[in-house]
């Protein structure tokens, strides 16, 4: 049996920490609808029998009906194709969520809060969405399935062997007694790169776009075959952006000029978007915003500054002049409250800009 394995597409995400640039949260959100249409089209042109979507199709706080109307017209395209959904804890099935009401085309089965099964001619699908933002009460111990004669599959969004408290509020499964009930293929979401077992039986797809600086890398969809003796999996990019962190040392850098050179003449990758993180010792005063209001490359979408400063304040409190006394002034600061020490170094930065 061919199907098409996504998760955590979190459509109508706000993007809101992704960019300090204007309209990338829209754009990026224009993306997403453009993915969904790459993934119908492939179904489409591949005459896909079953679609997998593995929770966070959607951001319950943000999303909008308009949103939810355009992606059921697209599953109406694909009628002969059999979806379903597995809500996950950004998309839960609530009461008020469009999960519960919303009248979904007739080839969309949603499941819930408790472990269900969708039997077919070929297959019998399992399946458990979140009824909650959390979820931690799933007990797969005493589970078995039921024909075993039959391909066997699970969608289902959580954490594999949840290691912390965290991970644990998230439907934390455990990968041993997973494999040993003996599913062809398990269809996991929640976690945000890719990931497949030795075998292609436990998979998470990854995130279909990128959601930020921490999802760096490929963004797409898993695809393929699955049988009694060996699945076919392959994984297809979906996001023509990938997200990239640049470091720029500061240390020889002596005024806001030349690092808005050296920013610039940065080799940036024509379909990246960039984060910017200044390391090194900084010689001068770095303020971010002063830094956008320069001309930089379109694809830099994000500052940080990491530097530290590059006085040596104890030379410089020797000095017989103002310079010295405001040094001194800061070392006693720096002894008397150390846990500040970070904004007496600000203080410190500009103080010294203001005496040069």
């Amino acid at each position: 049996m061919e199907f098409v394995h996504i998760a955590d597409m979190h459509l109508d995400a706000q993007f809101k920490m992704l960019s300090d640039k204007n309209g990338i949260g829209e754009q990026r959100r224009y993306d997403q609808r453009k993915i969904l249409n790459k993934i119908i089209e492939y179904i489409k042109d591949n005459h896909i029998k079953y679609f997998f979507i593995s929770g966070d199709l959607y951001e319950h706080e943000f999303i909008r009906k308009s949103t939810i109307e355009y992606l059921n017209d697209l599953f109406k395209e694909i009628n002969e194709t059999q979806i379903f959904i597995s809500p996950g804890n950004h998309d839960p099935f609530l009461k008020n969520s469009y999960y519960n009401n919303f009248i979904w085309n007739d080839n969309v089965y949603i499941f819930t809060s408790e472990l269900q099964k969708v039997e077919t001619e070929e297959v019998d699908i399992y399946g458990y969405g979140f009824n909650d933002f959390y979820c931690s009460n799933l007990d797969f111990s005493k589970f078995k399935i039921q024909n075993k004669n039959k391909i066997n599959i699970l969608i289902i969004h959580g954490t594999l062997d949840g290691a912390n408290l965290e991970d644990m509020q998230y439907n934390s499964m455990s990968k041993k007694i997973l494999e040993e009930k003996g599913f062809n293929y398990i269809a996991l979401g929640h976690i945000h790169k890719k990931n497949f077992t030795e075998d292609g039986t436990i998979i998470y797809p990854g995130s279909t776009i990128a959601m930020g600086f921490d999802e760096l890398g490929e963004h797409g969809m898993v695809v393929g075959e699955i049988t009694k003796q060996k699945n076919k999996l392959k994984f297809i990019k979906l996001d023509d952006v990938q997200f990239e962190k640049l470091e720029i040392n500061c240390t020889e850098i002596k005024s806001i000029e030349e690092l808005i050179e050296k920013i610039n003449f940065s080799k940036l990758k024509n379909n990246n978007l960039y984060e910017i993180i200044l390391i090194g010792k900084r010689n001068f005063e770095i303020n971010l915003n002063d830094i956008y209001k320069y001309q930089l490359d379109e694809k830099i979408i994000k500052i940080k500054n990491k530097t530290t400063i590059n006085y040596n304040i104890e030379k410089i409190s020797k000095e017989n002049n103002l310079r010295g006394l405001f040094a001194k002034e800061i070392l006693k600061e720096l002894e008397n409250d150390p846990y500040n020490k970070n904004i007496i170094n600000r203080a410190l930065e500009i103080g010294m800009e203001i005496l040069e």
